[in-house]
């Protein structure tokens, strides 16, 4: 089956008691026994719901995996991740990550005795040097947020097999349909749903997708321990945002191409990060594991002061000054102040993500208008 055709119909049965097409949104929080722990396979919600599992099956089907869990956040099935390890155990993680995710590895699980390593991944032979007996999981994104790097999947899952290492790739900024991380050897992949898969900037979901049933199973358990699951009307916005998501997908590439060369033509921009650049760092992988580039960017201007870029970020009307990304809406941000600023100024630095930097989630609208309002906004 192609890939458009699953993406409508992934987790899709019709609801056998009324025939609906869409799966139904079951509010409730517990279940009818016939008799002490007798009951039709659901007992309490936090454990089963039936829009959920619809759901969890579609993000199983169109990431080529076979079991999906989805979660409240992507932050929180970030920590389910985490929460497979023990004290003592330690992490490889890349150096160029989503502000949140640092801040959940550096100031809650560093005290629990998990240690991190913050490393340049995008090469993989970079790896090898930290590996030791404690090392239990390899966290990577790619492309990265919000330098856009790559990191070579099928490359550190090679590595991380041969040392017997989870591998864990955060898919949001590709998402499913640009990008498939299983097929290229990675254990797990994590999404924060709230971005391209529910695509409406209505949400708030996270969802992991694994091939191992063993893995499936401990991750399961966690989740309803924790408990840090989605509502069933989430469940339900994500089943119905993934329906579109490759029209979305197609259209959110084709802006982010044309306004990335625009703003590389433009006399006023220093730097544009954006792996679609024959010349970029990394452009070979992608083109090797991505199926498009996506409609992430993120730029410099020549001119380095705050009073630039800030009156940039304050300038647009297309563009809303917002945190998040992957919505049919663009959206520009900052990402020193906003997405990133948990980590520490000197870190951000250190790993070239400066203050000016600033980054774009490209929306479905007309390109011409996007590319009008950054060029007034640019001045």
């Amino acid at each position: 089956m192609k890939l458009e055709t699953k993406i409508i119909h992934a987790g899709m049965t019709p609801d056998p008691s009324t025939g609906a097409v869409m799966v139904p949104i079951y509010q409730t929080s517990t279940y009818v026994q016939t008799a002490p722990g007798v009951n039709k396979g659901f007992e309490y919600a936090r454990s089963q719901n039936p829009t959920r599992f619809a759901l969890e099956e579609a993000f199983a089907q169109i990431e080529n995996g076979k079991f999906g869990l989805a979660f409240s956040s992507g932050v929180a099935a970030t920590d389910a991740v985490i929460k497979l390890l023990a004290p003592g155990d330690e992490v490889i993680a890349g150096n160029d990550m989503y502000g949140g995710t640092y801040r959940l590895f550096s100031k809650v699980f560093e005290k629990f005795g998990i240690k991190f390593h913050y490393i340049n991944m995008q090469d993989a032979e970079n790896i090898k040097s930290y590996i030791n007996a404690n090392t239990k999981l390899i966290w990577a994104e790619t492309p990265t947020n919000p330098l856009m790097n790559i990191v070579d999947i099928t490359a550190v899952a090679s590595i991380a097999k041969a040392n017997n290492i989870l591998l864990c790739v955060d898919n949001t900024f590709a998402s499913p349909y640009l990008q498939n991380p299983l097929d290229q050897g990675a254990d797990i992949v994590m999404h924060s749903a709230t971005k391209y898969l529910g695509g409406h900037s209505d949400v708030i979901q996270g969802c992991l997708v694994m091939n191992d049933a063993d893995l499936r199973d401990k991750l399961y358990f966690i989740q309803k321990s924790c408990g840090a699951v989605p509502g069933p009307q989430d469940c339900f916005l994500v089943l119905r945002g993934i329906k579109t998501l490759h029209l979305r997908m197609q259209r959110h590439c084709e802006n982010g191409e044309k306004i990335a060369h625009w703003l590389r033509n433009h006399s006023k921009v220093k730097k544009v990060y954006w792996p679609g650049f024959t010349d970029a760092p990394g452009h070979d992988i992608a083109k090797k594991q991505m199926r498009g580039f996506g409609g992430m960017i993120s730029f410099e201007l020549k001119d380095e002061s705050k009073e630039a870029y800030t009156k940039l970020l304050s300038s647009t009307h297309l563009f809303s000054l917002a945190e998040s990304l992957g919505g049919v809406e663009s959206l520009i941000n900052h990402p020193a102040s906003m997405t990133h600023a948990s980590i520490p100024r000197e870190e951000r630095i250190k790993n070239g993500l400066s203050d000016g930097l600033i980054r774009l989630s490209v929306g479905i609208e007309d390109a011409d208008d996007l590319i009008e309002d950054l060029n007034k906004a640019i001045g």
